[in-house]
């Protein structure tokens, strides 16, 4: 456009001034430089056309701090290459025509794209209703002007700036928000986005973003609560727990939980905002101990201790001279504390007659009886811990020795069969060590675990014999088989013998409990109408029921 305004001057001026054109052109040159606008990104190298229209033109070239080196040239123009522009400049290119110079600028504008988004969560957890920062800056960025940073929570935004003013551009390319903690910001993802708008300069738009970080949010406002026994058993299997609760989020929580300075294998669990560590111990010696929980959750860590007193308490030791004593034998049971028991227990056997004086054995002297055989004796020891009553409790059994027995309760000298019903032998002997039992019938053995159909062939008299390691008895056992028609007398007596008795005490159940009288002759006739109809009827079931049994009998 340039270039043909000024050729239409030159066309009028030499049709109005024809006697100068010669001066007149020389007077009335261009100087221009491509291009016209010079974005540069920085670092890099930039390419400079100077040119004029002066026909003859003289010195020419391009005053610049920057390095250059000219790269070409003709009749009316110069190229430069300018390396390495790092910073923003104006560049003049100048050319002189008889003995005029006139000379053209170029503003160089370096950029640098947002190649690097730095975002800061501080802190990175953060507890419930405090305040945390979000920043977001870009080291190396130009023009300042030209940017924009973005917050971002997730994909929504949170803050917007950019550089646009004088006295921002002065600052640093940054952004700074804060912001306030809740339970629901847990695990958000927090991003900066920048943005180089050059389309004003000729450029594009250079974009950047920073790596996601994420934001952790917590509550831990109360300290560890450690459950245990204040008193433990040295040796034995005991359970503790450390406790937190109102904690967010809780199933994070890590315990560690110690006894003294050994450390204790502990399982985690949670519900709701409470956290929970369980840990299996044993105590293995006496004395005051301390146990410990350190609970931690994000930077926070808190600690709780507690003490506990370990105790030696071994059941008590009781003895028996004789384990197994023949009947008739002095024997001697003797109780004792444990010698790893402190202090001395109080010890209570029991059928002793006194109570021993502390740190001394009970002890009780008798002479074994068969009725003593399966005899539980207890030993009882009680100690006093840090004010509470401990007990401990041991028994054994006495096994008297003692010839058989075939006792009349267990082994009857007379037995009645029922003929045509399956019997067997009643006899069981008594005796420690359980004695063997062998019966003969007709000088055969009889086998007792076998049912008999007894028939009159086993009537007669068996011969029992109980035998053990300290001696045996026999006893002689009649056994009598009564006939079907006898067995049938016995038993149809029996029978209507119960039948009776269930009718009577039937009919006096309901006499008992017969309805109030009623007032008027009418309802107390006609009462007396269906009680005789009751009566009749009942005594007719009644006679019927005694036949079906009788019937029922035969038929068996």
């Amino acid at each position: 456009m340039k270039m043909l305004l000024f050729v239409v001057w030159a066309l009028l001026a030499l049709i109005l001034c024809p006697v100068h054109i010669s001066g007149v052109a020389e007077e009335s040159f261009e100087v221009s430089v491509w291009p016209n606008q010079a974005l540069v990104e920085f670092g890099q190298s930039l390419v400079v056309n100077c040119s004029t229209t002066c026909p003859d033109p003289g010195p020419s070239g391009i005053e610049t701090f920057l390095k250059k080196t000219q790269v070409g040239k003709g009749p009316q123009w110069k190229e430069f290459l300018l390396e390495d522009v790092t910073e923003n400049s104006i560049l003049q290119c100048f050319f002189s025509c008889s003995g005029i110079q006139k000379d053209t600028s170029l503003g160089i504008t370096v950029y640098q794209p947002p190649e690097q988004v730095i975002l800061e969560l501080q802190p990175a957890w953060v507890a419930v209703d405090e305040a945390f920062t979000v920043k977001c800056h870009v080291p190396s960025v130009a023009p300042l002007e030209s940017l924009t940073l973005a917050l971002l929570q997730g994909n929504q935004e949170l803050h917007r700036k950019n550089f646009m003013s004088l006295a921002v551009a002065s600052q640093r390319a940054e952004v700074i928000i804060s912001v306030r903690a809740q339970r629901e910001n847990d695990r958000c993802n927090f991003s900066c986005r920048a943005e180089l708008d050059l389309s004003l300069q000729g450029g594009s738009l250079f974009q950047g973003s920073s790596p996601i970080k994420i934001l952790r949010i917590f509550e831990f406002s109360q300290t560890p609560h450690i459950w245990v026994s204040s008193l433990l058993e040295v040796g034995m299997a005991e359970t503790v727990s450390c406790e937190v609760a109102r904690v967010f989020p809780a199933k994070e929580v890590i315990f560690h939980m110690f006894l003294e300075d050994q450390e204790l294998s502990s399982f985690l669990s949670w519900e709701g905002d409470t956290a929970w560590a369980n840990a299996t111990f044993r105590a293995m010696e006496a004395g005051d101990q301390e146990l410990s929980c350190l609970a931690s959750l994000g930077p926070m860590e808190q600690k709780t201790r507690k003490l506990v007193h370990s105790y030696s308490f071994p059941p008590p030791i009781l003895e028996l001279k004789e384990s197994y004593p023949l009947a008739g034998t002095d024997i001697n049971v003797t109780c004792s504390g444990h010698v790893l028991t402190s202090p001395s227990p109080t010890l209570r056997l029991q059928g002793a007659p006194d109570l021993p004086a502390p740190g001394e054995s009970a002890w009780l002297l008798l002479t074994a009886r068969e009725e003593d055989d399966g005899r539980n004796f207890s030993c009882e020891a009680s100690l006093e811990v840090q004010g509470q009553w401990l007990m401990k409790t041991t028994v054994i059994q006495l096994h008297v020795l003692y010839k058989p027995r075939l006792e009349e309760s267990s082994c009857p000298g007379k037995q009645t069969w029922l003929e045509g019903m399956e019997h067997t032998l009643a006899c069981v002997p008594k005796g420690n060590p359980a004695p063997a039992l062998v019966c003969t019938w007709n000088g055969v053995v009889f086998d007792l675990e076998v049912p008999q159909n007894a028939t009159q062939n086993h009537t007669g008299t068996y011969c029992c014999t109980a035998t053990n390691q300290l001696g045996s008895v026999s006893k002689d056992i009649a056994v009598i088989v009564q006939g079907l028609d006898e067995g049938i007398s016995s038993a149809l007596f029996v029978v209507i013998t119960v039948a009776l008795g269930v009718g009577v005490i039937t009919i006096a159940l309901y006499l008992s409990y017969r309805p109030c009288k009623v007032d008027g002759r009418k309802l107390l006739s006609r009462q007396k109408e269906e009680d005789k109809e009751e009566k009749s009827q009942f005594t007719v079931e009644e006679e019927k029921s005694t036949t079906h049994i009788i019937d029922s009998y035969l038929m068996e």
